[in-house]
């Protein structure tokens, strides 16, 4: 899953082309069968309409438009909002759509296909590449916690050690984050869950002109395909899950989990790092890495001024390190931009990579602040330049907290804080503290729902080949092996013996394979494997 930015400072990535829980309650059994669509029908029957996107420095190819979708499956007349859709069309003998989720949870299809395409065009010779901003991301009625100090409160809530002697105070942070999320929200935060996207997507399918659902998920996309294929067997097509997502960890132990990759990507930089002369934390390995850890904590003390307004924080860089530690093919840059923060102070560089390479505004775009009320119908698309800057991060805690059941007391949390807190320092002394913000952030909101720990098994559907990435930092590969027993005969794994997150855009030999399957039904047996490019993969 996307690294969470979890402070005011990293919303501009919610604007950018970013790849990497509030009580949506269980559908009803016919919805969950996909064989009634009673009061959906005007959702269902609908075309779309297609023009140039507006957007800066896109493919000319590129077209965007919109669906309408109910706000409420359950009360389908209750108020509906706009999802926004971008699409390429096929050059060669067209068998349909596929359609793409790239991550997060929260990250915008649709600046993801604008401006990261290229890596797709191939399946241009059999289908529409089509993505798009799932509810409360992006221009479809997004989601903000606020543009206040407030606001920031709960989502730095670990920063120091003050929380530990005070957990009262702390649970107080967090149910004010939880207020202000749900005051600058409105209506679409009670229904932002994975389950309800599922059902957005076979409103998609349908508007599109498609029977079957062929798809690509990565990170967070794996879920929600995964929910798709639970509530929608039988109009499953050629589905590939990437960088497999956990259905059945609670939250915590899925912080610890991506705290412990994390670090063993730190680990690796730093050994790769310490190689060449120009490394900012010097030559040795083991006093590199203490090096690092102490930075961090230094601007946790001492922030350091910006251009943009806001002070630079440790946690501020271990966002940056997070985001920086994905690819391989990142590491250079990431020693370049630490190297300009160890030496000159200059932020700007790991700024860069705390904003997923948005640049900051000079001047903050206007957040709209919502009442939580009766929808609107329909609630239209937001113009890019007024989607809220924080709405990544807050759609990625509204998203999580939707589907995670699990809600402990105050009294709970306040007799685990220390135990949290020393094995999330012992999972990663520089990322604990960090992810362990990620799953706090879930007190004060209602209950998510159970579906997908109780439904999403078993499945009964069209075979889906599952990626699993042997040095994945953030969706380790034993949760593409589970996830596959769980959905049972149906699910097909891949393993790519790489490093990075998910394969498709790093590993040559995973990229034939997925689109050999998607474009041919070409399917690998279970259990093949890919290595990695310079093993000859």
């Amino acid at each position: 899953m996307l690294a969470m930015l979890s402070t005011r400072r990293r919303r501009a990535l919610a604007t950018g082309a970013a790849l990497t829980l509030l009580g949506t309650g269980l559908p009803t059994a016919a919805a969950a069968a996909g064989d009634d669509r009673s009061g959906l029908d005007r959702f269902y029957d609908q075309k779309i309409s297609w023009s140039a996107c507006d957007l800066d420095g896109v493919p000319e190819d590129l077209r965007c438009g919109k669906v309408t979708v109910p706000l409420d499956y359950a009360h389908p007349g209750a108020g509906s909002l706009d999802l926004a859709l971008a699409r390429y069309r096929a050059t060669g003998d067209k068998r349909g759509s596929v359609l793409l989720n790239f991550g997060g949870p929260g990250g915008a299809g649709v600046p993801g296909l604008a401006y990261g395409g290229k890596d797709f065009m191939e399946l241009t010779d059999g289908y529409d590449v089509v993505s798009f901003d799932p509810r409360g991301v992006g221009r479809s009625s997004p989601v903000s916690c606020g543009d206040t100090e407030e606001a920031d409160d709960g989502l730095s809530a670990l920063e120091d050690d003050t929380a530990l002697d005070d957990p009262g105070a702390l649970l107080a942070r967090l149910e004010r984050t939880a207020a202000d999320c749900a005051r600058h929200s409105g209506p679409v935060l009670t229904h932002i869950g994975t389950v309800d996207a599922a059902q957005d997507m076979d409103v998609i399918r349908r508007a599109l002109g498609d029977k079957k659902l062929n798809y690509l998920g990565f990170s967070y996309g794996t879920r929600l395909g995964a929910v798709y294929a639970a509530r929608f067997p039988g109009t499953v097509g050629r589905m590939v899950l990437d960088g497999v997502d956990t259905l059945t960890e609670p939250l915590t132990e899925q912080g610890l989990a991506g705290a412990r990759g994390q670090q063993v990507a730190l680990d690796d930089f730093v050994d790769w790092c310490v190689k060449d002369i120009a490394c900012p934390f010097g030559t040795d390995a083991r006093t590199a890495r203490e090096e690092v850890l102490r930075t961090v904590r230094s601007l946790d003390e001492d922030p350091v001024p910006t251009d943009f307004g806001d002070d630079f924080t440790g946690q501020d860089l271990v966002a940056a390190l997070g985001q920086g530690l994905y690819s391989e093919e990142l590491w250079p840059s990431l020693e370049r931009a630490l190297a300009r923060l160890v030496e000159d102070g200059d932020t700007s560089g790991v700024m860069a990579f705390a904003t997923g390479g948005v640049s900051l505004p000079a001047r903050a775009p206007r957040t709209p602040g919502r009442a939580a009320g009766p929808a609107p119908s329909p609630s239209p698309l937001v113009d890019a330049e007024d989607v809220p800057l924080d709405n990544l991060p807050a759609a990625l805690m509204a998203i999580n907290c939707a589907d995670d059941p699990d809600r402990p007391t105050a009294e709970r949390i306040a007799a685990d804080l220390r135990r949290l807190r020393a094995d999330y320092d012992k999972a990663s002394p520089v990322f604990g503290r960090y992810r362990l913000s990620e799953v706090l952030l879930c007190y004060g909101r209602p209950r998510g729902t159970d579906f997908i720990r109780e439904k999403v098994k078993d499945l009964d559907t069209a075979k889906m080949l599952l990626v699993g990435t042997r040095g994945d930092p953030a969706t380790p590969y034993r949760w593409t092996v589970e996830t596959a027993e769980r959905l049972g005969d149906s699910a097909v794994v891949l393993d790519n013996r790489g490093e990075g997150h998910t394969g498709y855009g790093s590993s040559k030999c995973v990229h034939r394979k997925v689109d050999d399957f998607l474009l041919y039904g070409s399917l690998p047996r279970t259990g093949s494997s890919c290595l990695s490019d310079e093993d000859g993969g």
